[in-house]
């Protein structure tokens, strides 16, 4: 007899990959995979928009194993709004499992990492970097305390496209990078050098989800980290393996390169460089500086995480990534930087 599984967030970047390593595999170990999104897909999965409405007559009966996607990851959540989008929807989700169900919540591997309460929203999220941050913490303590039946938790890192390709389902998160770098709102990039940047490929992360799913439950709750350990990438290289990606596509088509900006430690943009944004950037400028500030703890760790599956040649993957997204994107990567102009505000 086939298990029966749950996917929610099935049209999502991760959800996406999860159902494709799902059916790939569905000979080797027969299951029926059931898929779940806010909205109907071209290839109609069952629509419940989770936490805001009762879950669907479909949904109904035993899951011998539920994967639980579906998030929504924007780092501009507040509280009330990350609750409402991340954690709610896992109790709706909970709503449906038993003792015999096997969870897989998909939660994010910053979640372990070191906790700073002067960070920009420390107080606000108890020291974790944003509201999807913080509600991924709040996600794994609720399963934990509320799930009767075995529990795997899922921590990727920032995810890119797949290892050898670079294809994704929508470029987010670390892909405002690419725009800004190409775009000329990234003058600076804000971090240390020598500070560890951890990224898997999407494809690794579906992997790590789809075995967790598909092995034998745990007889008591697990983590699982996917992360390049000490082989992730500095700050430095990362930058120095997108700039000479983006330049090779760009020379391709007879372009001029991008410059690669410094790097400015984040004390000294904090104390010295931000308060002048405000007053001296146009409102776009300023905003950018604001969105990229935002990557700054993401990008400048002094430990890398403790991978129980490794990312092996992270530079390969973000190159392939860099690669996918300039084909995909030509105007933006093909585009003339225009540089910062600096204005006098009216008094």
């Amino acid at each position: 007899m086939s298990m029966r599984i749950l996917l929610t967030g099935a049209t999502g970047v991760v959800g996406t990959e999860v159902a494709h390593r799902l059916r790939a595999v569905g000979r080797e170990r027969p299951h029926t995979l059931t898929r779940v999104a806010r909205r109907a897909g071209d290839d109609a999965p069952v629509c419940w928009r989770i936490g805001a409405e009762p879950a669907p007559a479909e949904l109904a009966g035993h899951w011998d194993v539920i994967v639980h996607a579906a998030a929504t990851t924007r780092w501009t959540l507040g509280r009330a709004e990350a609750v409402e989008a991340n954690v709610e929807p896992l109790r709706a989700v909970l709503a449906l499992a038993d003792q015999d169900t096997h969870l897989v919540q998909v939660s994010t591997a910053y979640v372990g990492g070191r906790r700073n309460p002067e960070d920009l929203k420390g107080a606000e999220f108890e020291g974790y970097r944003n509201g999807y941050e913080w509600s991924k913490a709040v996600c794994e303590e609720l399963a934990r305390a509320e799930h009767r039946g075995p529990l795997t938790v899922v921590r990727p890192p920032l995810i890119v496209g797949r290892r050898y390709s670079g294809e994704i389902r929508r470029f987010s998160g670390p892909y405002t990078l690419l725009q800004a770098l190409v775009s000329g709102l990234a003058a600076v990039v804000v971090g240390d050098p020598g500070g560890y940047a951890e990224i898997g490929p999407v494809d690794e992360v579906a992997a790590l989800i789809a075995d967790a799913a598909l092995s034998p439950p745990p007889d008591a709750p697990r983590t699982e980290v996917l992360a390049g350990g000490r082989g992730s990438l500095t700050l430095g290289t990362l930058l120095d393996v997108v700039c000479e990606t983006l330049n090779e596509c760009r020379a391709a088509h007879g372009v001029a390169p991008i410059q690669r900006p410094p790097i400015v430690p984040g004390e000294s943009w904090d104390r010295f460089f931000l308060p002048l944004a405000d007053q001296y950037l146009s409102p776009f400028q300023s905003q950018a500086v604001k969105l990229l500030a935002m990557f700054q703890s993401y990008t400048s760790m002094s430990e890398p995480f403790e991978p129980t599956r490794t990312v092996e040649d992270p530079a390969a993957v973000m190159a392939a990534s860099v690669r996918y997204w300039a084909a995909a994107k030509p105007r933006l990567a093909l585009a003339r930087p225009e540089p910062w102009t600096l204005l006098a505000r009216a008094a």
